[in-house]
């Protein structure tokens, strides 16, 4: 069995230079000797099927499951912080972040920061934004969205102040709002309750609320995930969720693992149906990236592979009692086997692999 341990080894050579994904082709050598010819060996030690159907060029990768686009929310006044959100906590739309000298800073969405005190005649997207806030909360029934503050844009937020037991001044600013991209979870505080605050000194480090997966694909394995690749999930309750690849980092540089040195891509995954996923921030989770898939092909175990005296490969095929090797060619190889055509195989044909 000399020929199928130095086949093996030019297979992980293969493996390891295509990610396990890349298709493979004429390997067979111009010269080689006829596609068949008798052995007078015994019969190997166990058999396989020569299988047809679907065969994926997928790979499994350890992630983490954690919560996407973290940022920092900074003070928007100077003042002593007498309030902020919980670690873990989920702050939605007109929610309150923080408080400052005992007043409520809430969340707007937007994506434009709110730096400036906002009032009749300014213009702006942060006025846009804050027009979109206020319709999507109710307040101010026919209020026309755009870039100018109006009348009506300051009793809307008349409206607003009156419903959080504020001074109805028809202004905003700040020290009233904060705009972040979307709902935010809290991951940790940036300052204690008591200390003092100011414009641009971070209160509370968040995240958004949508869960991700994130992993590290060695650089080989990086054509198996583009954006928008499908994949599966396995959570930390054994429950598999799909999801997709949402991002793929442009620089590689080395994991996190300090033993092992080799260049990593970082990769985020989203999730098909957020509500779905449940587990601890920063659990391991198993991600299945399917890869190419290739239909109603045969196949047959990678370790089947013999490598042939003239050259190329083939494989063991047990007839009858009797065995021949065959003359194959290799196709993609995935999931522990190996597409093959040619040497006359066929569905159900059984050939030779090394003892289990």
């Amino acid at each position: 069995m000399r020929r199928r341990t130095a086949v093996v080894a030019t297979v992980v050579a293969l493996l390891a230079v295509t990610g396990g994904g890349l298709a493979v082709s004429g390997l067979a050598d111009a010269g080689a000797e006829p596609d068949s010819h008798r052995r007078d060996a015994g019969l190997p030690p166990a058999t396989a099927s020569v299988e047809r159907g679907e065969l994926s060029s997928g790979t499994q990768v350890d992630g983490t499951l954690g919560y996407a686009k973290e940022r920092k929310v900074n003070a928007g006044t100077t003042g002593t912080l007498t309030w902020s959100a919980e670690s873990g906590s989920t702050i939605g739309r007109d929610g309150r972040l923080y408080e400052v000298n005992g007043t409520p800073v809430r969340l707007m969405y937007g994506t434009e920061p709110m730096y400036r005190t906002l009032k009749t005649g300014d213009k702006g997207n942060d006025v846009r934004q804050l027009e979109e806030n206020l319709v999507a909360l109710g307040y101010g029934a026919g209020l026309a969205v755009d870039d100018t503050y109006t009348d009506g844009t300051a009793a809307a937020v008349k409206q607003w102040q009156k419903a959080h037991d504020r001074k109805q001044t028809g202004r905003v600013g700040p020290e009233q709002i904060s705009f972040q991209p979307s709902a935010v979870r809290v991951k940790s505080a940036g300052s204690t309750v008591g200390d003092q605050v100011a414009p641009g000194k971070p209160v509370l480090s968040t995240t958004g609320s949508e869960r991700v997966v994130r992993i590290q694909l060695d650089v080989a394995d990086g054509g198996s995930a583009k954006k928008g690749t499908k994949v599966g999930v396995t959570l930390p309750d054994g429950t598999t969720v799909d999801g997709k690849v949402a991002s793929v980092g442009k620089t590689a540089k080395p994991g996190d693992d300090p033993n092992d040195k080799t260049p990593k891509i970082p990769v985020t995954v989203t999730f098909d149906d957020p509500d779905k996923v449940d587990g601890f921030d920063q659990s391991p989770v198993t991600v299945n990236l399917t890869g190419e898939t290739r239909e109603n092909v045969l196949s047959v175990p990678v370790n089947a592979l013999l490598a042939l005296p003239g050259g190329g490969f083939g494989v063991q095929l047990v007839e009858g009692g009797r065995t021949r090797d065959v003359k194959v060619e290799l196709g993609m190889f995935g999931q522990g086997r190996v597409e093959v055509s040619g040497g006359g195989l066929r569905e159900g044909s059984k050939v030779g692999v090394p003892k289990v």
